[in-house]
């Protein structure tokens, strides 16, 4: 459960900058959103190989 931790963390870590980006204009903070999304991708695909590696465990 650690990881879905990790996925909340950096979701709500975003937030602020969707709001600069989205609301404001905030081209950096785009910059931030996009790099944090790579970064979610990233944990959600190690998640997956986790949970799909423990499901063929047995």
């Amino acid at each position: 459960m650690s990881k879905f931790s990790e996925i909340k963390d950096l979701v709500m870590g975003l937030e602020g900058d969707f709001e600069k980006f989205y609301d404001k204009g905030n081209q950096a903070a785009g910059t931030r959103v996009r790099k944090g999304m790579q970064d979610l991708k990233t944990l959600a695909q190690d998640i997956r190989k986790e949970v799909q590696d423990k499901k063929n465990a047995g």
